[in-house]
């Protein structure tokens, strides 16, 4: 892949109207917050500041009128850090403002078989997000603007099929 000189910080500093994520693995435990990830598999509740430093950049961003929204594509039943992940970070994350959808295919094939994780901002920019086997971040790639188009249409095809994450939640969840 031919990658562009932006990175993906440069991206969430410089978009104008959206930024959309779709997510495909089931576990990414090994990115992140890992030490919240193991509390939440001891059962101990979440803490009050879990996340605060993303929330708080969703509140900028969409107190300035922009929409942050991602979807995930997934299968149940549930591993235990999707558990965690839609449980904590999907609850938590919301009350930022940004918004979840979840494409199920429990039951269905997969509209977006072979297709990566991704941030797309403002239908322009992509950043394909890389991770090991184990669910380990190993960096971003920003893409040319010429690849925009082809992400879009994977945004696209995803919001299709999923459904919003409280109503699925609502239907699936813990």
């Amino acid at each position: 892949m031919t990658t562009s000189s932006r990175n993906l910080g440069d991206l969430f500093d410089t978009f104008q109207r959206e930024a959309f994520r779709l997510e495909t693995l089931d576990d990414y435990s090994r990115s992140g917050n890992v030490d919240a990830y193991h509390a939440f598999l001891a059962g101990e509740p979440q803490p009050d500041d879990y996340n605060a430093g993303w929330v708080e950049e969703l509140r900028t961003h969409t107190g300035n009128g922009k929409r942050i929204y991602r979807v995930h594509v997934l299968r149940r039943p549930l591993t235990h850090y999707l558990r965690f992940e839609l449980g904590w970070g999907y609850q938590k994350n919301m009350s930022g403002g940004e918004e979840f959808f979840i494409l199920d295919i429990t039951d269905s094939p997969n509209p977006l078989e072979n297709v990566p994780d991704f941030w797309l901002f403002d239908s322009n920019s992509v950043a394909v997000m890389n991770y090991d086997g184990t669910g380990k971040f190993a960096g971003s790639e920003v893409l040319l603007s010429a690849r925009a188009a082809e992400f879009t249409r994977y945004r696209d095809t995803a919001l299709a099929h999923a459904e919003p994450f409280p109503d699925w939640w609502a239907k699936y969840g813990a």
